[in-house]
């Protein structure tokens, strides 16, 4: 879903990835992405915690919690 959205290669992403800053996503990147998890995995992150996922472990830790 990363990968997709910023149009990066997988290889560049580890759980220690920054949207942000290693990735350069903006605001709206990061929303498309945590969209793209909800739907890949059939899920629902309420906006206050989506809000404050910046890496992709957090992403990752946030989708343990919610399935």
């Amino acid at each position: 879903v990363i990968a997709d959205v910023l149009n990066v290669d997988p290889d560049e992403i580890t759980m220690d990835t920054t949207f942000v800053d290693d990735l350069g996503a903006d605001s709206l990147d990061v929303f498309q992405i945590i969209l793209g998890i909800e739907e890949e995995f059939d899920i629902e992150i309420p906006a206050e915690k989506a809000e404050k996922i910046s890496t992709v472990e957090e992403a990752v830790e946030m989708i343990k919690a919610a399935i």
